[in-house]
């Protein structure tokens, strides 16, 4: 069994991705949504939480952990690999094939504060800093739609483009995710950005990572009738958010 958690509804997007590539597993989906958003708290208090997610989904029976947000991963990943015994899969930061191909020598990071502070963002972004220049954000509200269901409308746009603005003017051809509630937007990034804009989502290079270390560990599940997708959700809220979007983008 996989479990995966995120702050809330987020980490969806990355399951769709793993779902792809791992149709026959069954899942555990715990969304934090209590606590929800991460990108403000405490790197003591992220860490805390991962402990607790991680000892529910191991209770569920886990055999492999994806902590499916950027925040968590950059806060929490090293101590919960440091603690259990079991593996972690963790969020990557796109900032290389953003930084690779790039035509304008200009990459936005659309992320959270937690993130951006993250030591694992910032080697990533010291290996690429001197080629490109790199214009960071906050997506300032991006969760809070999210996990309210509002994906598009003027409201939804008018967020948007606030905080894509100053990446858009600082002429920025490639726009990274850096969180992964910000999938679910993408429709809306990529209309405003424009078609000469490319957006790049971290989830697809994270499914095909688990991929590899689930066939190495030879973790990979042979057989398998449940109905597709085998998924349970949990939630430390109210589970209603994230089941509307499984069902909208994952289940239907």
């Amino acid at each position: 069994m996989i479990g995966i958690f995120d702050s809330g509804s987020g980490g969806l997007s990355v399951l769709r991705e793993i779902i792809k590539l791992l149709p026959r597993e069954r899942y555990v989906y715990y969304a934090d949504n209590a606590f929800c958003p991460y990108g403000e708290k405490s790197p003591e208090f992220i860490r805390e939480r991962g402990r607790v997610i991680t000892d529910i989904l191991l209770g569920k029976g886990a055999d492999i952990i994806v902590v499916a947000c950027n925040t968590a991963t950059a806060a929490a990943i090293s101590t919960l690999r440091k603690e259990y015994q079991n593996k972690f899969i963790g969020m990557e930061p796109a900032v290389k094939p953003a930084a690779l191909s790039s035509e304008s020598g200009v990459i936005g990071v659309l992320a959270t504060a937690g993130t951006l502070k993250g030591s694992k963002y910032l080697t990533t972004k010291g290996l690429y800093e001197d080629n490109v220049k790199i214009v960071e954000h906050i997506g300032k509200g991006f969760v809070e739609l999210v996990e309210a269901g509002l994906l598009d409308g003027p409201e939804t746009e008018a967020t948007v483009r606030r905080s894509l603005r100053p990446l858009l003017k600082a002429g920025a051809d490639r726009i990274v995710l850096g969180c992964t509630h910000y999938p679910f937007l993408k429709e809306v990034i990529s209309r405003i950005s424009g078609p000469d804009v490319q957006v790049i989502d971290p989830a697809p290079a994270v499914a095909r990572h688990l991929l590899d270390v689930m066939t190495e560990d030879g973790l990979i599940r042979e057989d398998g009738s449940e109905p597709f997708p085998d998924v349970e959700l949990l939630a430390s809220g109210d589970v209603s958010s994230a089941r509307k979007i499984f069902e909208t983008f994952i289940a239907g």
